[in-house]
């Protein structure tokens, strides 16, 4: 019997928190009111923290991967979410501000009147040891892309395949930070990046022009980017990779066919056209006259599915798989999984991704630029 990853609130001993974990805990701690913070320092599983979250009206809760934790039973007042707020530095366009010097990341929820009536406080973490399970991928340069549903790790993993790129590879990295989550708040990177070099992004809506600036201006041979989600975005990643620069990113989807079949970001995976085949090649294949078909070569030649902190679904060729999930043919990739011990147990992945019969209609394409 397989062994099971161990419960998601306990950290591995293989995975090293940063020498500077407990001080920016503490520095989170330091902007709660009084009786929150105590409350939550005197958690015995204080240290394993994902997030807080203080809605007005509502009991304050600590969240954990293993679960939900009351801090209060006091509901959430005006003055606590004044106290936290006043303890930060401005919010940003899309409502987020940061400690500097520190990964964790503050949401506000606004009322009509644009008063803050709820917090997401996102502890921001960096592990060290969470790209062993992809070690053999990032030895090979090609462009990777990871997916996955929220809270499975896809920042902290860009941020540490940063570091290792930049310092255990010696490539010339630069990541493009739209949202401080990779690098920290402030002006200085966080030393988790190492000698990764990090550019700001002034509003989230210029992210595809920093990205552009990052290739024209300094250099780099690797681009790390956080959440590519707009068509502007995936054409600039386009750009990035004809350039033979090597590009890491995520996407907003789970799997490789919400990607695949997302109008706005399907190039990043080749791009899919209509296609009319001759009487014979249609017999050939066994298909209708009409089918859908590859329309260029994908920006990214890897894909990764974080379907939990331990595991990973790896597609080494996205090209032949989105080509054969195309033609309607069984499609998997290779299950990795992480044990307790840190190694790693590979399988195929399984179910394999459903694949579209022959010639039948899938959502709409992104038309041909």
């Amino acid at each position: 019997m397989l062994n099971q990853p161990p419960p998601r609130d306990v950290a591995p001993s293989w995975l090293k928190p940063f020498e500077s974990d407990a001080a920016e805990l503490e520095a989170l701690l330091a902007t709660l009111p009084p009786r929150l913070a105590a409350a939550l320092g005197a958690l015995p599983q204080r240290d394993e923290l994902v997030e807080i979250v203080l809605d007005l009206g509502r009991v304050p809760e600590a969240r954990f991967a293993g679960g939900v934790h009351p801090l209060s039973p006091a509901h959430v007042s005006e003055d606590d979410l004044a106290q936290v707020v006043g303890s930060l530095g401005a919010f940003t366009g899309d409502n987020r501000a940061g400690i500097s010097g520190t990964l964790h990341r503050f949401s506000a929820i606004r009322n009509r009147n644009e008063r803050v009536v709820g917090l997401t406080i996102r502890r921001g973490r960096a592990l060290q040891g969470t790209t062993a399970v992809v070690s053999d991928i990032v030895e090979t340069a090609l462009s990777i892309m990871l997916l996955g549903p929220p809270g499975v790790g896809k920042t902290t993993m860009l941020r540490e395949l940063a570091r290792v790129l930049a310092n255990e590879f010696d490539r010339r990295v630069v990541v493009v930070d739209t949202s401080n989550e990779i690098a920290g708040d402030g002006n200085v990177p966080h030393p988790s990046i190492g000698r990764a070099r990090r550019m700001q992004v002034a509003h989230p809506e210029l992210q595809h022009r920093v990205m552009i600036e990052a290739v024209e201006n300094h250099m780099p041979e690797v681009i790390v980017v956080d959440e590519i989600g707009t068509e502007l975005e995936a054409q600039a990643a386009r750009t990035i990779a004809e350039r033979g620069v090597q590009l890491i990113a995520t996407a907003h989807g789970q799997t490789l066919e919400n990607v695949l079949f997302n109008p706005t970001l399907s190039d990043l995976l080749g791009g899919i056209e209509s296609v009319t085949l001759g009487d014979e090649e249609a017999r050939r294949r066994g298909s209708q006259k009409t089918v859908l078909e590859r329309r260029t070569r994908p920006t990214f030649s890897v894909l990764i599915e974080l379907r939990s902190r331990d595991e990973f679904v790896v597609h080494r060729d996205v090209a032949t798989t989105v080509d054969a999930l195309l033609r309607g043919e069984p499609v998997e990739g290779e299950l990795r999984t992480r044990l307790p011990d840190g190694s790693i147990l590979r399988r195929p992945a399984a179910p394999p991704i459903s694949a579209p019969a022959p010639g039948v209609a899938a959502p709409p394409p992104r038309p041909a630029s």
